[in-house]
């Protein structure tokens, strides 16, 4: 796709080959290329915090312990949490801080490791065909006016640059019943996609 076929008309927020032009770039190792011939056609929302329900923490060099899991740099000894998903390899496209702000890890047009097992609409891998977009929250704790903010511009961008995703946004814990529960019960689907109508109609 052309970086003029990857820009948004929002003066703001741009996409230009698989790169979010308001997000902060942190290289992830944990992605791939995607499968030969796969249209980039779904949005996925998850939840994250490292320690789980703890916000913003960071390591000794400062650095967010999402950020660290996402770059292969997280000190496993840091917090007894870790010891659980220690040698995780994963990554997103982008998280979303508490404050709206984004990191983008993978570019868009690359496979990012956020899906695991998965399934959606009866086409397994979830992972090849879709982009993944963490926010740092929980699934009891609401998340801010920011996130959804941010969001809303986030997927209008993506929507622009990738057509075919209009159709399909979804959930971790709807590719992944089960096993997964996010973005959970406190993420307001409605308030997402009538803010989302209100900014692509406007």
């Amino acid at each position: 796709m052309s970086s003029a076929a990857q820009t948004l008309s929002h003066p703001s927020m741009t996409i230009n080959n698989g790169l979010l032009s308001t997000a902060t770039w942190l290289a992830s190792p944990n992605c791939n290329t995607r499968p030969a011939d796969t249209s980039i056609d779904t949005i996925v929302i998850h939840n994250i915090s490292l320690p789980p329900n703890e916000f913003g923490a960071r390591d000794a060099d400062g650095l967010h312990y999402v950020k660290a899991l996402f770059t292969n740099q997280l000190d496993w000894e840091a917090h007894p949490y870790f010891q659980t998903i220690k040698g995780a390899e994963v990554s997103a496209h982008l998280l979303i801080e508490r404050d709206g702000t984004i990191t983008q890890f993978v570019n868009f047009n690359e496979r990012a490791w956020h899906a695991g097992r998965s399934s959606y609409l009866g086409r397994s891998e979830c992972n090849d065909y879709s982009i993944g977009i963490e926010l740092e929250g929980s699934d009891f704790v609401a998340f801010t006016a920011a996130q959804y903010d941010t969001l809303v511009h986030v997927i209008a961008a993506i929507y622009d640059a990738y057509p075919k995703t209009r159709r399909h946004l979804t959930g971790h814990s709807d590719i992944a019943p089960g096993r997964k529960t996010d973005p959970g019960e406190y993420f307001d689907w409605a308030r997402l996609r009538e803010e989302l109508f209100k900014h692509l109609t406007r």
